[in-house]
């Protein structure tokens, strides 16, 4: 089924559909079928476009875009830009493969985006933002605006650049993106990593004196590696938070427990 020139999608729809999801992706969660209806929500001036025409094809699609869906949700905007593809060129022909399109992406594409956008993004922007803040400094409450700023319109180009590529996008990227998440992962690490002497203020102030000998134990700690104290205190809180039994609740309880107890005898300032 060939779509005529009236029912090509505009740039104008393109856009209006990316927004929609954005502002709409999460509207009606619910455990049963999570983001279906901010999807329904965001493609309807497609569906509307495709089917307004035929009132019992219209009612089929709406009823297949509100199956299931969960993803990452900023990829949810390159899942419909790929999905509309398809649609406009085959119409209501396309619905079988537009449910095994979108089943298939929705879980390959939700540990990408979510490792990218959630966690990735989120560690590096703000644990300089972050730091800067702490320092007093106006520059990492914009550093943060900014980041998320972009975000969301990295974010409303995602349909538009599905919509153009199609299918093929995805098997292009699909090994691109793993490096991709690979070296973002390697620098949030290694951004974590350069904070932690800034952020966590940890030293040993005990000195050990013989026969008029000082030994300053912080000082023989920093010849071994500086900041090596603040280093184990994340080692010892990465661990704790990878045991089943505790969460990051119960995690600050014990660090905050821990810190007091030692700081009263004396072995952490």
């Amino acid at each position: 089924m060939e779509m005529s020139n009236s029912k090509q999608l505009t740039k104008k729809d393109l856009t209006t559909m990316s927004w929609r999801y954005i502002l709409g992706s999460q509207l009606n969660w619910n455990y049963e079928r999570m983001m279906s209806s901010g999807y329904l929500y965001g493609i309807m001036p497609a569906l509307q476009k495709f089917y307004g025409d035929d009132e019992e094809q219209f009612k089929d699609m709406m009823k297949t875009h509100n199956q299931f869906f969960n993803t990452n949700a900023i990829f949810g905007n390159l899942i419909m830009g790929i999905d509309v593809a398809i649609e406009e060129q085959d119409g209501y022909a396309a619905k079988d493969t537009i449910v095994g399109l979108k089943t298939a992406l929705m879980g390959s594409l939700a540990g990408v985006g979510d490792s990218l956008f959630h966690v990735i993004w989120g560690t590096v922007f703000g644990s300089i933002a972050g730091t800067l803040a702490q320092n007093g400094s106006v520059v990492g409450c914009l550093i943060w605006i900014v980041a998320n700023i972009a975000l969301l319109f990295g974010r409303a180009a995602l349909l538009p650049m599905g919509y153009k590529q199609g299918v093929k996008l995805v098997t292009t990227l699909k090994d691109k993106l793993a490096a991709f998440t690979n070296a973002a992962t390697i620098l949030g690490v290694t951004v974590i990593g350069a904070l932690i002497p800034s952020v966590i203020k940890a030293s040993v102030p005990m000195v050990y004196k013989k026969n008029g000998v000082e030994l300053v134990i912080q000082d023989t700690l920093d010849s071994i590696l500086p900041a090596l104290v603040p280093v184990l205190l994340v080692m010892l809180t990465y661990w704790m938070l990878g045991q089943k039994k505790l969460n990051s609740t119960r995690v600050i309880w014990i660090i905050l427990i821990l810190s007091i107890a030692l700081s009263a005898f004396g072995i952490l300032a």
